[in-house]
């Protein structure tokens, strides 16, 4: 089967007043194409369309690239010498940028998502931008799949906008994460965050800020967004 040809602009996607499944980003010091569902509004009556079964957390937030994803894809490109060689986990890949990022910068790397639509599209989008193929899986972070404290860096952006999802999320980082290991999270500044630092300090862990981007994001709007990158380590 023939792989479909896609036209992309030589220039970075911004200011979209309408969803496109052709997209351009420059992050981490170089362009990236994006390819994603070519029918925003067919896929989310399709994954609605028997609510008896549906659940929130399904809807496909994957389909978009956030803010966040750039803003960490700018950290990750720092901080080359602490993921090189080692193996990392991209906590909810979406379209795949940051995993890509991340294997681009020599990481071994595996990337999961909630769905395997995304992941096919985020394959798609590595051999578009000729990066070796993270190890992407299938996995709600809920039920790890991974060894047990195997990942020396962890990362996801924007990964938590709902309260209920802080303490699955440390839970998975407690099961997932080396000792001597850290944790990145990119966020854009939603307040369900105080929540998440509020837990860190009552259940053994420790978060500072080390990154701040200001990022232009993919639709119009008034203002750019800023995005902080948090990093997690157990408490010594």
């Amino acid at each position: 089967m023939t792989e479909p040809t896609y036209e992309f602009s030589p220039s970075e996607t911004h200011g979209l007043t309408e969803y496109t499944p052709h997209i351009s980003v420059r992050a981490a010091g170089r362009l990236w194409r994006l390819t994603r569902a070519a029918d925003l509004e067919q896929l989310w009556d399709a994954m609605t369309a028997e609510p008896d079964d549906f659940e929130d957390e399904r809807l496909p937030y994957w389909t978009e690239l956030w803010p966040s994803s750039i803003a960490l894809a700018g950290w990750l490109a720092q901080q080359q010498s602490a993921i090189a060689g080692r193996p990392c986990l991209d906590m909810g890949c979406g379209l795949g940028l940051t995993a890509m990022v991340g294997q681009w910068l020599g990481a071994n790397m595996t990337a999961m998502d909630y769905e395997e639509d995304a992941l096919r599209f985020a394959a798609r989008n590595a051999a578009l931008n000729g990066v070796p193929q993270p190890l992407w899986t299938v996995m709600d972070w809920r039920r790890p799949a991974v060894r047990a404290r195997s990942m020396q860096r962890i990362w996801g952006g924007d990964i938590m906008y709902e309260k209920r999802f802080v303490a699955p999320v440390l839970r998975f980082l407690d099961h997932a994460l080396a000792p001597d290991g850290a944790a990145w999270v990119a966020e854009p500044g939603r307040t369900v965050y105080d929540a998440f630092l509020h837990a860190l300090q009552s259940g053994g862990w420790q978060g500072r800020r080390v990154y701040r981007e200001t990022v232009e994001p993919l639709y119009a709007q008034p203002v750019p967004v800023t995005v902080h990158v948090w990093e997690i380590c157990r408490r010594a």
